[in-house]
């Protein structure tokens, strides 16, 4: 199986990945708020987030100075699409394992993969 369109090497490491999620889900960021929200150090979050910012996934804006300094986050929109891709890339990987890539395969490994799903059921509809 070839490697679907949008399918993105850098956001797909999971660190990465719940960093890029966490922040399509809103406009900004406190550094603190991720770092907690992903039980994630100082130092493995500001690695991270600096090679994203270095591909141009992310904005970052530090505010104010001395002990009131904060770091906010943001998504660029090439950081949104690049998600969004990645997103419908994995999501085609997760489809093409499913159901309906079962009845490409051969008669044997399909007969099998029915009666997997016909004991499922069974055991379901039995309450077990």
């Amino acid at each position: 199986m070839s490697t679907p369109s949008g399918f993105d090497e850098l956001i797909h490491p999971s660190t990465r990945l719940s960093v890029v999620a966490l922040l399509a889900a809103t406009e900004w960021a406190d550094f603190p708020f991720i770092r907690d929200s992903l039980s994630l150090s100082d130092s493995a979050l500001s690695k991270q987030l600096h090679t994203l910012e270095e591909a141009g996934y992310l904005e970052i804006r530090k505010e104010g100075g001395g002990r009131k300094r904060r770091t906010k986050v943001r998504l660029t929109s090439r950081g949104r699409t690049a998600f969004e891709g990645h997103v419908a890339a994995l999501r085609a990987i997760v489809e093409g394992a499913g159901p309906a890539a079962a009845a490409g395969q051969a008669p044997e490994a399909a007969g099998a993969t029915a009666a997997v799903t016909q004991q499922r059921q069974h055991h379901a509809k039995a309450g077990r």
